[in-house]
């Protein structure tokens, strides 16, 4: 009987508006990228996956740091290849896309109303709440802010245990936190290489929240909305 839900935080219970990989492809197309919803798709993979914690991800990191400007611009130089560019568009469109990301991307950090909505249902039915994240810093403080802090019993960031998803370390740390097994707990999260190959590798059982249809073939509960949350609870 499940007993905990776990929730990835960044792009399943809080959202960038609008998002970076929908603003970055809209600004390419004005460049003259063609870009079609297959590819619109298939980036969106690729930025799951690189985020994942992924060989690129850290190969990257060995050469820059995150906050660093020119990582972010060989992240743009990946972003543009995974939406089909050339070689020779990914070279002239590569600081153009970098410096307009810098001077023109300002997202609202949301909360969904379905999240809002669904928090105090769970947490009224029983469920033990927690946030398990690959941030690499705490944000309890982030969570006070969005008005969702009292609903998690904790916040773990994988920063905090030194292991980050889809290693199952982080989430073997989240069931002794919360003094539970991995069997009696869910893991929703919108990554499907991060959240779903994870977890289930920890032996929990993974929900993904997957609105766009990025991942087709999840092999797990599918989330289109987190009001369909409760009935996957009554069928596992």
């Amino acid at each position: 009987m499940i007993q905990a839900i776990f929730f990835d935080l960044d792009g399943t219970l809080r959202h960038n508006s609008p998002s970076g990989g929908e603003f970055f492809a809209d600004y390419a197309s004005q460049l003259g990228l063609r870009i079609g919803p297959e590819d619109r798709l298939r980036a969106m993979r690729w930025e799951h996956c690189y985020w994942a914690n992924s060989m690129d991800l850290k190969a990257d990191k060995q050469i820059y740091r995150e906050e660093n400007r020119e990582f972010w611009r060989n992240y743009c130089r990946r972003q543009l290849t995974a939406l089909g560019a050339s070689k020779e568009q990914v070279k002239e469109f590569t600081p153009k896309v970098s410096q307009y990301m810098d001077d023109s991307y300002h997202p609202k950090s949301i909360v969904p109303e379905d999240v809002l909505q669904l928090l105090p249902r769970l947490q009224q039915a029983g469920y033990s709440l927690a946030v398990v994240s690959n941030r690499e810093k705490p944000y309890q403080q982030e969570i006070e802010a969005l008005g969702i802090a009292s609903y998690f019993v904790f916040t773990l960031a994988g920063g905090e245990v030194k292991a980050w998803k889809p290693e199952p370390d982080i989430f073997y740390h989240a069931c002794r936190k919360m003094e539970i097994g991995p069997s009696q707990s869910i893991y929703v999260g919108d990554n499907y290489f991060a959240d779903v190959v994870g977890s289930r590798r920890a032996g929990l059982q993974p929900v993904l929240y997957d609105p766009r249809g990025i991942f087709p073939d999840a092999g797990c509960p599918v989330l289109t909305s987190f009001d369909q949350l409760p009935s996957v609870l009554e069928n596992l």
